[in-house]
């Protein structure tokens, strides 16, 4: 490696202006990346991550300053070179991999147009530019670049905008790549095959990547280093294997101790959350930052700063007590051996709850004049195509599957948001009306929704107490009085304090939203609760407070779950039982235990592959799906996952539609290939879990 860093950052201190006041956001951070290293960033939301990289980026936002510190890109001080010399810059050796490709990209250009206008005159003629162009997009292994140069932004999935804005960094051979979640809204299979993407690059081009993400399992993955911050310092920095393996400062072994693993069982593990929030810049405390929270902090730590310190060779931490921590004579995060052996498992003879018979939902695009004059038939998304499955009282069932799999919809149709075309919703054995307008006041208590965002769920002119009143007096029949009364126990049963009831949605936290949310469906006692990604949103630690808390009602009131995610660990933990969803079909079902040992449906054994590990010595054996998913308005003949399977077997495969096979224990799998040689040829993804 060169022995000049390709970035080198030195006590950067960064600052925003809120009126008349200055208020450090980044504090005292050093770090070097070297050509063909990849260094990770961490921490939770509002621990500064992306406030450095736009510093380092100089893009900081009009009221951002560095007030201290330099920041060095391949030994050139980027803070000392004049306005019209910076964008020479952006252009050629510093380039942003945006978590959002859509908002990025010009939707009124065709992309091979703005990726042309993306490489530098100096590097390549312009009549050499179109091709050096389509070889980009061959690099990020888009198939058919000419397709994708002729296409608009918005005429591309996910993934393949992703791949654009990577085509567009590498343009210029860029000295260093700044990744700010570029995976994060992504689905388990693109995500793994854009992180293979992004390792080989990183290595044929002996790149320099700063790679943010509150997502340690990717990080773990991806990095040769690893920076902790938190409350915008960095309280940990050292080798991925070490920090992971070995880590020092409670704020990471509290982190890593916040994460699902795969076979996780809710019976006998209980995730440790870190209790409270980061604080407010404006607001920090006179000592460690992280001492409000620190389960091992003492009266130095609560008045005394810490400073950077080496523990050990190459791995540096800001804590008072990380030689007792080093010495084994206390433990990092006193609590991460957490367990809920005393949770009841669900009821010895649950009954179902919800039974989903047959469901079929389709979609009618709209026809063009032409389309209409040439009486061309209305053609269809079939988004729902036949799905059977159940819920049993105090049990959870998890749905997975890629976007586009029909996992929001068949949520949906069962809650009478959107009207099926066919097929049966029962809830305790007595078939609904499909739509929601149709459904009595009983109904309607007895089946509730958790949504993604909890910031849209919520009304930002009404109090938490009107929030949870109106439930109360609209589905349970109570009093204006009475409701107010019940408040303050709906609040403690989801671990907020009485005196939330007056605050507004805008005075929470992401976490506290999400909770008020999950308290008012829970407000009308319902049997049946849907969450449709109700934690992916949310930092690792606020993700185990909702999953404990989820756990623990469920165990008082033995509810009925519906948890929808692409979280495949998340809802492995949480799950009774899992059905896998493709193109809109049930592919296979059975008991979480049963779903992670072989035999798996391919496409199964494909999404568990692409699980990012938080071990960064773990070995996956890659099942990658080459192709992306078939449109739902033209299905593939036969077994619909035939284009993509990597254990097609031939015509059978694309002629006939393959037959539910199950085991003797109900685990069920749709796949021409036989039970027992699929067994025969698959291995334990999770061995030694």
């Amino acid at each position: 490696m060169s022995q000049v860093p390709a970035l080198k950052v030195v006590n950067l201190t960064v600052a925003y202006r809120r009126g008349n006041q200055e208020v450090d956001a980044v504090r005292d951070v050093s770090l070097h990346i070297a050509s063909g290293q990849t260094y990770g960033l961490v921490g939770e939301s509002g621990s500064g991550k992306s406030t450095l990289a736009l510093a380092i980026m100089r893009y900081l936002a009009g009221n951002g300053r560095v007030r201290q510190g330099s920041v060095f890109l391949a030994g050139e001080d980027l803070y000392a070179l004049p306005p019209e010399e910076l964008r020479g810059v952006w252009q050629d050796r510093l380039k942003l991999v945006p978590q959002n490709p859509l908002s990025s990209l010009n939707p009124s250009l065709r992309v091979g147009d703005q990726l042309v206008e993306a490489i530098p005159p100096t590097l390549v003629p312009a009549t050499e530019a179109r091709q050096r162009a389509m070889d980009l997009l061959a690099t990020v292994r888009l198939a058919d670049p000419e397709r994708i140069a002729r296409s608009y932004p918005h005429q591309l999935s996910g993934g393949m905008q992703q791949r654009v804005m990577i085509a567009m960094a590498l343009a210029a051979e860029p000295t260093l790549m700044v990744l700010d979640e570029p995976t994060t809204n992504l689905d388990v299979t693109t995500e793994a095959a854009m992180l293979d993407l992004l390792r080989e690059l990183i290595h044929q081009r002996r790149m320099a990547v700063l790679y943010v993400s509150h997502n340690l399992s990717v990080v773990a993955g991806i990095s040769n280093r690893v920076a902790v911050m938190y409350a915008g310092e960095v309280v940990e920095d050292a080798a991925v294997e070490d920090l992971y393996a070995r880590p020092i400062h409670p704020y990471t072994s509290g982190l890593l101790a916040c994460i699902p693993r795969m076979g996780d069982d809710k019976y006998q593990l209980m995730l440790q959350a870190i209790p409270g929030a980061i604080p407010r810049p404006g607001a920090l405390p006179a000592g460690c930052v992280f001492a409000p929270r620190c389960p091992l902090a003492v009266d130095t730590c609560l008045h005394v700063r810490p400073s950077l310190e080496p523990a050990a060779d190459g791995h540096d931490v800001r804590c008072h007590r990380w030689p007792e921590i080093v010495s084994g004579q206390l433990a990092a995060w006193p609590g991460q051996a957490g367990n809920a052996s005393t949770r009841h498992a669900v009821p010895d003879r649950p009954q179902p709850v919800l039974q989903v018979d047959n469901l079929y939902k389709r979609f009618p695009l709209g026809r063009s004049l032409k389309q209409i004059l040439r009486r061309q038939p209305v053609r269809a998304v079939r988004a729902v195509d036949g799905i059977s499955l159940d819920v049993l009282q105090g049990v959870t069932l998890g749905l997975v599957g890629e976007s586009g799999s029909g996992k929001t919809t068949v949520a949906r149709a069962i809650a009478g948001l959107v009207e099926p075309d066919g097929g049966a919703v029962l809830l305790a054995g007595v078939e609904l009306p499909y739509h929601l307008s149709r459904r009595d006041a009983t109904t309607l208590r007895r089946i509730q929704m958790v949504f993604q965002n909890p910031e849209e769920a919520l009304n930002p002119y009404r109090t938490v107490e009107q929030a949870l009143a109106r439930p109360l007096m609209r589905l349970g029949g109570l009093s204006a009085a009475e409701a107010q009364a019940e408040v303050p126990a709906l609040l403690e049963s989801v671990k907020l304090s009485p005196s939330y009831a007056n605050r507004l949605p805008g005075q929470l936290s992401g976490g506290e939203k999400q909770r008020v949310a999950i308290a008012r469906a829970f407000a009308s006692q319902p049997d049946l609760l849907i969450l449709d990604e109700s934690v992916s949103a949310l930092d690792v630690s606020i993700q185990a407070t909702i999953l404990d808390l989820l756990n623990e009602l469920q165990h008082q009131r033995q509810t009925a779950y519906l948890f929808i995610s692409h979280d495949l660990a998340v809802t492995s933990y949480l799950s009774n039982e899992i059905a896998v969803l493709y193109l809109g079909q049930v592919i296979e079902r059975g008991t979480t235990a049963e779903l992670l040992e072989p035999p798996y449906h391919p496409y199964t054994e494909a999404l568990l592959s692409a699980v990012p590990l938080p071990y960064p010595s773990a070995v996956q054996e890659p099942v990658r799906l080459a192709a992306d998913v078939p449109s739902p308005i033209d299905l593939p003949g036969g077994c619909r996952f035939h284009t993509r399977c990597p254990r097609f077997l031939g015509d059978i495969c694309t002629t006939e539609e393959p037959p539910w096979q199950a085991t003797d224990g109900g685990h069920g799998i749709r796949c021409h290939i036989p039970l027992a040689d699929l067994a025969l040829a698959q291995r334990p993804l999770f061995a030694g879990r």
